[in-house]
């Protein structure tokens, strides 16, 4: 492996590489914290505080559950729920049982549903009753045999649990009926639990700890295998980018994190709910990031240190009227990670809470962050930073051969946060792994001098104009400085002329935004080719649930 020039961009006592070798597992890592931060908070949800020494014994006592109905070492578990303290408890519990964690999308429809549950064989899935009708109509096409049932209320006592959930239930109706006579409900799993012991497997560093589904932004879905080492690497390799601001929390304040993305997502699942294990910190659970009001409001009674996000959800919020009824003062570091972080929402976040957003990238292959800005950066780089302890990358041509500096190639990632390979798919493991370790992302970079990187485009998104290649991710950012635009798309279309020709798909922020100051936008900061044939305003962008913009959708529904 060549030198690493972007070493020199590393803050002042961060590590070039991390030492993995105090954990032999995540259970290790979590049965530490949960002995050393007994009395402290690990989350907080809906005005409840669920301490250290409780997610221990409600973990050990579903781990227990999970054993005693015969769940052998190593099957699998799935999880389909939203940011609540059964999240949490029950991957501890998946965890410690020996078992691996099958995390799936909430949102997912019955033919998502069966699709996952079949390819990762899970025999038991803890869900949400929110979500049981959706679970019943694929149920019989799958290999569950136990389902546990958990309610919003489950952990929040009996009077305050029982009137969320008859609000939950009878009020918002967000329970549609369903029948799944089978089932166990969460806090009886845990009651039956209490009354058995745990059989404590002796897991290590190879051993399977989660199998993460790549989201369908890509065709069909592949489960990820995550082991215990790619997950322990990633949360230290979190840890020690974050020192350097995250040092400056006063003594015998407990460091705090907002978890607003969906933690079935790996940015969350591990730069959430694992560093926060790790580093002993408070989680505050967000179950609906799109209820930015309720969000505002949960955060109002907090004091906070840390924001992973995406560009939509800081932007969402940045322009929200209440947005100043929070105090954003504590916040030390505020990462964007999942989609491309715009200049000028970065910018709006700068001036209105004076932390800057610090652009990551990764991917579930990768658990999941690779490159990150020094969080000690006061400005914007337009770039995803620099390789994390330990990781190296490079940017290949089609052959596979390294391309010069300055020169878009796909990136490749080496590191201890890279996969094993597809679940059960050698033949899709190959296509993405290079001889020598490498993991090519499917993403178009560039790397410069200093040994930062930008993201150009996904190799699939790029646009042929007239034989120019156009990368939208170009084409949005410059559109989104313009006032009147609170989001953009940019896709390629058939064209007779050019072989392709841009689309622009704007919501507005200023309704008196019109067609032609876009193109006078457009004609000032962007070359002939790159500007946009097709303009459409709409009301609103196909996203994933964590907040990604659909491009392939807006393609489908041209």
């Amino acid at each position: 492996m060549n030198h690493r020039p972007w070493l020199s961009a590393y803050p002042p006592g961060v590590p070039a590489d991390v030492d993995l070798s105090p954990y032999r597992s995540l259970v290790h890592l979590m049965e530490e914290s949960f002995q050393r931060y007994r009395q402290q908070v690990a989350y907080s949800f809906m005005g409840k505080a669920v301490r250290y020494a409780e997610v221990d014994s409600l973990s050990e006592a579903l781990a227990a559950y999970l054993q005693g109905v015969g769940l052998a070492r190593g099957e699998r578990v799935a999880l389909m729920m939203p940011n609540v303290p059964q999240y949490p408890v029950a991957v501890a519990a998946i965890l410690r049982a020996g078992l691996v964690v099958v995390n799936v999308n909430p949102l997912y429809t019955a033919s998502e549903l069966e699709h996952q549950l079949r390819d990762s064989g899970a025999k038991a899935i803890v869900i949400m009753e929110n979500f049981a009708s959706t679970l019943e109509q694929c149920l019989s096409n799958t290999p569950v045999r136990h389902v546990i049932l958990a309610a919003m209320g489950d952990r929040l006592g009996l009077f305050k649990g029982g009137l969320v959930n008859h609000v939950v239930r009878n009020v918002k109706k967000l329970v549609p009926p369903f029948k799944l006579p089978q089932a166990v409900r969460f806090n009886e799993a845990i009651a039956r639990g209490t009354r058995a012991t745990l059989q404590r497997p002796s897991l290590g560093p190879d051993d399977v700890a989660v199998l993460q589904y790549t989201g369908g932004t890509t065709g069909v879905s592949k489960g990820a295998v995550l082991l215990h080492r790619n997950v322990i690497a990633n949360v230290l390799q979190s840890e020690a980018w974050n020192a350097p601001v995250m040092q400056q929390v006063p003594p015998g304040e407990q460091p705090t994190s907002v978890c607003a993305l969906p933690l079935y997502h790996i940015f969350a699942f591990t730069v959430n709910m694992m560093l926060g294990l790790r580093t002993g910190s408070q989680v505050i659970l967000i179950p609906n990031p799109r209820d930015i009001p309720a969000m505002l409001k949960e955060l109002r009674r907090h004091r906070f240190h840390s924001l992973p996000a995406v560009n939509t959800l800081f932007n969402a919020l940045a322009n929200h009227p209440d947005f100043h009824t929070v105090d954003w003062s504590h916040l030390k570091v505020s990462v964007g990670g999942g989609m491309a972080v715009q200049g000028a929402v970065a910018q709006l976040w700068l001036e209105k809470t004076g932390c800057p957003i610090c652009e990551g990238y990764g991917l579930s292959e990768t658990s999941p962050s690779a490159t990150c800005n020094p969080v000690t950066n006061a400005e914007y780089t337009g770039t995803i930073g620099v390789p994390l302890p330990g990781t190296w990358l490079k940017c290949l041509d089609d052959a596979g051969v390294q391309v010069p500096l300055g020169q878009p190639g796909e990136i490749a990632i080496h590191g201890p946060q890279v996969m094993a390979g597809y679940w059960q798919r050698p033949d899709e493991t190959a296509k993405v792994m290079t001889a020598d370790g490498y993991f090519k992302t499917g993403d178009i970079g560039i790397e410069d001098e200093r040994g930062y990187f930008r993201v150009v485009d996904r190799k699939k998104d790029m646009v042929l104009v007239s034989g120019f290649n156009v990368f939208p991710n170009e084409v949005e950012d410059v559109v989104a400085q313009l006032p009147g635009v609170l989001e953009c798309a940019v896709i390629g279309v058939p064209d007779e002329k050019s072989g392709e020709a841009l689309k622009l798909v704007i919501v507005k922020k200023d309704e008196a935004l019109s067609e032609k100051q876009v193109r006078e936008h457009c004609k000032r900061h962007l070359t002939g080719y790159k500007q946009p044939k097709l303009i459409e305003f709409r009301t609103e962008l196909p996203k994933t649930p964590v907040g990604k913009i659909l491009r392939r959708e807006l393609r489908d529904k041209k």
